[in-house]
């Protein structure tokens, strides 16, 4: 037989590769604790947890430590993004809500490639320019005696979803999430250039049980000019938030006659979100924040709050997805490969 192998450029709409940048990782001290026996015995029987591998795609992914590119197939890449990316002591719901999403941001990736440069043969990194992806290898060192059970619930979340991806008009969508929201999502415009019809604002009052809810920050008057290149005023004040969208977070604020917009603050001071309010304390800014992401898609502290209150993954996607289906791979499979010699 020839081998089955995918090609591809990478390069795709700045859209696409935008969603994962602004994912961040997660401790396991964040969470509360679980029972990993009680875990094992409910992930389900070994036939329900076995990974079908014979889908003729393959993921080539640019090892970012090791700078090679390694050739993982495509329910494995799905099973590294979602250990990675979402803790394994989440629900089990929404851990197969965010292997739907793994899944489709690389079928979207390989279909519209991202205008990250990259080395030549690489489709994906395994950083938060596109998505985090770590070996098995890796996880069994990261997480020691604690492999067993978190691969377990993993790979039961990624074989319910197996073949799956979230289309909307027969096309795979931009399935962007994000940490913890402020209680709201937020529509893709007002934080992205393009409205998108899926990524719509909604409420995700489950956030509150996020440890990254709220944060606070402090940072010296200098950094906060020289940062924002802005010169506060001599009142003492900060600055006005002019206005703010539809998910609560600042749209756009003046500094003593400069405008910027929320978006540009949060990533000029590294904040945790957009949602935040300002005070000048002496020499210095204190900066209260509400949330943690860029706010758009699915709030992944949401998705395990609504699992915990007994809705499905279906469920889960359908809130924070407007509109979208769920639909096997199958289709896209022939737009995505060659035979090789």
């Amino acid at each position: 037989m020839k081998r089955i192998v995918i090609i591809g450029t990478i390069l795709c709409s700045i859209i696409v590769g935008l969603p994962a940048m602004l994912v961040i990782m997660f401790s396991s001290d964040d969470l509360e604790t679980i029972n990993p026996v009680e875990t094992a015995a409910s992930a389900g029987t070994e036939q329900e947890m076995q990974l079908e591998n014979s889908t003729p795609i393959s993921v080539s992914v640019y090892r970012s430590k090791e700078s090679r590119i390694e050739e993982v197939q495509l329910e494995e890449y799905v099973v590294g993004v979602v250990a990675s990316e979402m803790p394994a002591e989440f629900e089990i719901e929404a851990l197969k809500a965010q292997a739907l999403t793994a899944r489709t941001f690389i079928l979207k990736q390989m279909l519209e490639p991202s205008d990250f440069a990259m080395p030549e043969g690489a489709m994906v990194t395994d950083t938060v320019h596109h998505q985090v992806y770590k070996s098995q290898e890796q996880l069994k060192e990261e997480w020691g005696k604690d492999y067993e059970w978190r691969i377990t619930r993993i790979r039961e979340a990624v074989a319910h979803t197996q073949g799956q991806v979230l289309t909307y008009d027969g096309n795979p969508i931009t399935a962007a999430f994000f940490s913890t929201s402020n209680g709201y999502t937020e529509n893709s415009e007002d934080y992205w250039p393009n409205p998108i019809p899926y990524l719509r604002s909604v409420e995700s009052p489950w956030d509150t049980n996020s440890p990254r809810f709220t944060a606070t920050t402090a940072i010296s008057v200098s950094e906060f000019q020289e940062k924002l290149g802005v010169q506060l005023p001599p009142d003492g004040s900060v600055g006005q938030i002019i206005n703010r969208t539809d998910g609560n977070r600042v749209a756009q604020v003046n500094i003593n006659g400069k405008e910027l917009t929320g978006r540009q603050v949060r990533e000029k001071l590294a904040l945790d979100s957009s949602d935040f309010n300002w005070r000048r304390q002496g020499d210095q800014i204190i900066v209260e924040t509400r949330g943690w992401g860029h706010g758009v898609g699915m709030s992944q502290y949401g998705a395990n709050g609504m699992a915990k209150e007994g809705r499905t993954y279906q469920d889960i996607i359908q809130h924070y997805y407007q509109g979208v289906a769920v639909s096997p791979v199958d289709p896209y499979i022939g737009d995505l490969v060659v035979r090789k010699d």
